[in-house]
């Protein structure tokens, strides 16, 4: 999580929502990511999808059973979909999102079990300090 923490202080560097992602397997990083939709002129170019698309690469497969997905924030809907396609085995995320979150705050589609695969998760690591990181980013912007 403290990379992901690391990657999200990217993402304010470059004025873009600080949320950092990474993505784990047997221990080491296979993907990492932090949100970049306006730099890329793409709105799906969230930190959890950046860090999706690395590791598919770095596998040579788009599914991922196995991997552990940390990110700062909880998923939002679009999010949750590509974790969900990835097989992803395991969230871990840090700050709650109550607005638009997809595992548990607003919705719970990754747990849902009319899905032909559901993902551990576990949110709260370290809520503090992404909590922190996110409310300071848009204090300075208001």
């Amino acid at each position: 999580m403290r990379e992901a923490l690391n990657l999200a202080q990217q993402a304010q560097v470059c004025d873009e929502v600080p949320v950092g992602a990474v993505i784990v397997q047997d221990g080491c990083i296979i993907g990492k990511g932090f949100n970049q939709p306006i730099r890329a002129n793409d709105p799906s170019a969230h930190a959890e999808i950046v860090a999706i698309r690395l590791a598919a690469r770095h596998l040579g497969n788009y599914r991922m059973p196995g991997t552990t997905l940390f990110v700062t924030l909880e998923p939002c809907v679009m999010c949750a979909g590509a974790i969900l396609q990835a097989r992803i085995k395991r969230l871990v995320f840090g700050a709650h999102d109550p607005s638009t979150g997809a595992a548990g705050s607003v919705f719970n589609l990754m747990s849902d079990r009319r899905h032909n695969h559901t993902v551990e998760i576990t949110g709260g690591i370290l809520e503090r300090e992404c909590s922190l990181l996110l409310k300071e980013f848009f204090r300075l912007r208001r």
